[in-house]
């Protein structure tokens, strides 16, 4: 904090995904840019932490290698990337149902319930929505009609069956909503980006995304463990001092924007809780996602269970095993019962597994809502105040980053008609 400088050219509020992008691109242009954070690292919500051994993600999170702005922005060999089978298995009251990328595969595992769990017409109908989203253009899938998720599949024709048992809990897992009460466009890009890419994780975990953008951010001053209290056109109060500044770009979660810029509406924060236990490892793990499509539980409702090594083996010692459970929603059960639920959904003991840590992120998502029109919420807000992240644009990775690009554009914009 003694480095705060007293002006600059540009003060950026936040060293997560969008601070970082939109500093990075500022400082290219030439520009004295400082980054304040209040967290002693950076990554904002894109984080990990290591604990005796174990790499441990803010959260149950992966890398689509298919948004637009990720091939843009990082360098994704230097990453080392661990790739994700495409597919899930679902617990279901009737056994675990194993759903491969494929119609073939698709309909194999559904013969073991003989059509009677979800009908083979739904399927079909559900990975032909897929399909038609990953071949697309992004722009027409943009001005498509917009609703929310549940009425847009209902109006396609999937049975409720096939919505409870398959399409709910996964989307409850990508968007944090339950309910399904997100935009369908937003629904219809995410299908389209899933298809068309492949969800990594880093081998040194998500932190690396961040220190990735952050080391391409070498022109801008970065000073972490410097928490903002207020901010106003041309200046921001940091504990640390003022900073006076041409321009200041708010790049903050959900959450934090609403403290610090009280006259933009507040986004919506969707709250999640990740779990993360380790175990033995076994010859054979499974790598895929498991959901919960129980109609009856006896514990709390999981959105995901991801036996996390089995894809990536650098996220615990040699010899163990590391799982992530996650729930939505402000409820926090207790570790021990989240243990059990997810040796169920699993199909598993859970007698050996161990509490490592549980990991609450309060603003884990936005809510997306319909109508969003266009997708991309302004970012100037005034003369010398703007704003940037996943709130102005998808509740995503990509639109962080896009969001980054975005503020920069108009802050680049700004000053030079000044």
């Amino acid at each position: 904090m003694s480095d705060l400088p007293q002006s600059c050219d540009v003060v950026v509020v936040g060293a997560g995904v969008a601070g970082l992008v939109a500093a990075a691109d500022l400082a290219d242009s030439g520009l004295d840019v400082t980054v304040v954070e209040a967290e002693e690292s950076v990554g904002g919500r894109v984080r990990s932490g290591k604990q005796d051994g174990y790499v441990l993600d803010r959260g149950f999170q992966v890398l689509n290698t298919a948004y637009p702005a990720v091939r843009r922005r990082l360098d994704l060999d230097a990453l080392r990337l661990r790739s994700f089978p495409k597919g899930m298995a679902v617990r279901t009251d009737r056994g675990l149902l194993r759903l491969h990328a494929s119609p073939s595969g698709a309909l194999s595992s559904l013969s073991l319930f003989s059509g009677t769990l979800v009908r083979p017409s739904d399927l079909f109908r559900l990975l032909g929505m897929v399909a038609g989203d990953a071949l697309e253009p992004a722009d027409r899938l943009k001005k498509r009609p917009e609703t929310d998720i549940i009425t847009a599949l209902r109006r396609r024709g999937l049975g409720k069956r096939a919505v409870d048992t398959l399409v709910r809990p996964f989307l409850t897992g990508v968007f944090l909503d339950e309910s399904l009460a997100t935009s369908s466009r937003v629904n219809d890009l995410v299908w389209r980006s899933f298809a068309r890419g492949r969800l990594t994780v880093p081998h040194a975990g998500m932190q690396a995304v961040s220190d990735q953008l952050a080391a391409r951010a070498g022109g801008a001053r970065i000073l972490t463990g410097t928490p903002v209290h207020e901010v106003a056109p041309g200046r921001a109060v940091t504990e640390a001092g003022t900073v006076n500044a041409r321009a200041v770009v708010v790049a903050v979660g959900p959450v934090a924007v609403a403290r610090l810029v009280p006259s933009l509406p507040a986004p919506v924060p969707r709250p999640a809780t990740t779990y993360f236990h380790s175990r033995p490892a076994r010859r054979h793990e499974d790598p895929l996602l498991h959901v919960d499509g129980r109609g009856r539980r006896r514990g709390p409702r999981l959105s995901s269970v991801m036996v996390m090594t089995a894809t990536a083996p650098s996220y615990a010692p040699p010899g163990r095993a590391l799982i992530a459970s996650s729930t939505v929603g402000p409820h926090r059960p207790s570790a021990s019962e989240v243990r059990v639920e997810a040796a169920r959904i699993l199909g598993t003991g859970g007698g050996d597994w161990e509490h490592v840590s549980t990991v609450h992120v309060p603003d884990a998502l936005p809510a997306a809502p319909p109508p969003l029109g266009d997708l991309r919420r302004p970012v100037r807000l005034e003369e010398g105040l703007y704003v940037a992240g996943d709130h102005r644009d998808t509740p995503s990775l990509q639109g962080a980053l896009v969001s980054g690009e975005r503020v920069a554009a108009a802050v680049l914009v700004d000053l030079a008609g000044r």
